[in-house]
């Protein structure tokens, strides 16, 4: 494969709702929502949680700080948000850092507001906003749009179900699909149409799987879903691999892997996401 069609995927946090490091999470992880794309020679993010922080300092010591990127947000709950403060090629003004949102229709703030006067305001956070603002441009655009990027990324997106609104994402390049689909709750007596128009046929699914379906009664109304109901969605939609994603902070290792038995069981192509790994699609 070539440089100009590659397609990789990096997984900068796979933990759902609070970052969680310690002993028992080192396997899986414990950073929140961050994902790195590169599709041939653009850059792709998904989400700011805590693990792109991380990422920020691979660009700093090895690029320059100098980023080129789209970044894409799911929506704006504290957890796919708490980590852009601290991500440093933000406060390069020669970086060009395009910060899309979807989920926001309807809502008092759009995407500049939520960062300019909720995360980085006093008395939540002492640097302000503006300091990152010459890096950065503010796109909100309405859930359902198709992004044509340069380079020949196209960008599908839909609706999700979770509190306050998400949005999903389905990246197709160099013909392959990686969808993602987190955060968001299922139906109990059908699929959801928007997960399954996300996964159609795709290489890769991210999937919320933040509870099994023991946990699920105790947590409805929350905006998640269960490993039971990925194994649904991906047989459903004839998906190669599925990532489950958003793992629960009372989830340590031993329970991961007990998830990641009782999945491949049910289908092998189903296993738990692990922070840090790459995956070339």
């Amino acid at each position: 494969m070539s440089d100009s069609s590659k397609f990789s995927l990096k997984l900068w946090g796979t933990r759902g709702s609070i970052p969680c490091p310690g002993p028992g999470t080192v396997k899986y992880g414990g950073n929140t929502t961050a994902f790195e794309l590169k599709c041939g020679g653009r850059r792709i993010l998904v989400d700011a949680g805590t693990g792109i922080r991380l990422l920020g300092k691979k660009i700093m010591l090895e690029e320059g700080n100098l980023l080129d990127a789209d970044l894409f947000f799911t929506h704006t709950h504290m957890d796919h948000i708490q980590g852009l403060p601290f991500f440093a090629p933000l406060y390069n003004p020669s970086s060009d850092v395009r910060l899309h949102a979807g989920h926001l229709d309807g809502i008092t703030y759009d995407l500049q507001g939520i960062i300019g006067t909720m995360l980085m305001k006093d008395p939540v956070f002492p640097v302000p906003s503006s300091l990152i603002e010459k890096a950065c441009s503010f796109k909100d655009f309405e859930c359902g749009k198709i992004f044509e990027l340069p380079g020949g990324v196209v960008i599908k997106t839909a609706p999700l179900n979770h509190p306050n609104g998400a949005c999903g994402y389905r990246i197709e390049f160099a013909g392959k699909v990686l969808a993602i689909c987190t955060d968001t709750e299922h139906f109990e007596n059908h699929l959801d149409e928007n997960v399954l128009f996300l996964a159609d046929g795709a290489d890769i699914l991210i999937y919320d799987a933040a509870y099994t379906n023991e946990e699920y009664p105790n947590f409805k109304g929350w905006g998640h879903s269960t490993w039971q109901e990925a194994v649904k969605v991906s047989r459903e939609a004839s998906v190669k691999q599925t990532l489950l994603f958003h793992h629960d902070p009372s989830h340590d290792d031993k329970k991961m892997d007990e998830i990641a038995i009782l999945a491949a069981k049910e289908l092998s192509s189903v296993r738990p996401a692990i922070e840090g790994e790459v995956i070339e699609l």
